[in-house]
């Protein structure tokens, strides 16, 4: 099998594996099977918040009660604030402010809204990545393809992780320092860096393979070259040989 063929399979594996971590971090809250159950950005203490349970967790589309239980609706781009009622009292005052209806400060708002879209815009790219990786297979001009659209995926992941880590760092600083309990998610921060470092090695492959795929071409054309040049020097050969002969035939029949 040729090197560029080879290192694309390669990179599409790493970009499943890529997807498949991506998922798990999105459909986290969903259903209560392992591993989606352990899977969250961030618990907390938020006992004694107005209308907020007693530990909250804070998932891609829900925010959850222990182990991912007594979940309140799935929304789009859920304000870190809805956790708690509107003007709760006893919020950590880093976290509440005007927007989210009340709920939540405009740095922590911006952050995780920002950070929540960035995710579903990688993963329309690493999906049509993956729905086109058969072409990097082919030769150099698909596999520079895919590396570039995979190279979005790349960019706009680095973002969504970038940020979801910084929104949930800071929250969870921000409850210690009012006296709480906090801890990141071991799963929900594992899955998505997990996806981000699968996603830079299939990036990176795929940037390969179209260099493989290169190289390949030029042995091939080196090979056919060579091939046709022992042809004709074999052919010269041979017919200087046929004339030489000839000549001495006619030679020794008139003499």
């Amino acid at each position: 099998m040729a090197a560029g063929r080879l290192i694309s399979l390669l990179a599409t594996l790493f970009l499943s594996v890529s997807l498949l971590l991506l998922w798990f971090t999105l459909l986290s809250g969903i259903t209560s099977t392992s591993p989606l159950r352990q899977t969250y950005f961030l618990r907390a203490d938020t006992s004694g918040i107005t209308g907020a349970r007693g530990i909250s967790q804070w998932t891609y589309f829900r925010i959850c009660g222990i182990d991912n239980t007594d979940c309140g609706p799935a929304r789009p781009g859920l304000p870190l604030g809805d956790a708690w009622a509107t003007d709760a009292d006893n919020v950590p005052r880093e976290l509440i402010g005007s927007y989210g209806g009340g709920t939540t400060s405009y740095q922590y708002w911006y952050l995780w809204r920002f950070g929540w879209v960035f995710y579903l815009i990688a993963l329309f790219f690493m999906t049509c990545a993956f729905l086109g990786s058969w072409l990097a297979c082919l030769g150099r001009l698909g596999a520079g393809l895919i590396a570039t659209v995979s190279s979005m995926g790349l960019l706009f992941l680095s973002v969504a992780v970038a940020l979801m880590t910084a929104t949930f760092v800071k929250t969870r600083n921000a409850f210690i320092a009012d006296g709480r309990n906090a801890d990141l998610g071991a799963y929900g921060f594992g899955f998505s860096w997990g996806s981000w470092a699968a996603m830079f090695i299939a990036t990176v492959l795929y940037c390969v393979a179209r260099r493989g795929h290169a190289s390949d071409g030029v042995g091939r054309t080196n090979k056919r070259w060579s091939g046709s040049t022992f042809g004709r020097r074999k052919s010269s050969g041979t017919a200087g040989s046929r004339r030489s002969w000839d000549g001495r035939r006619v030679k020794d029949e008139y003499a």
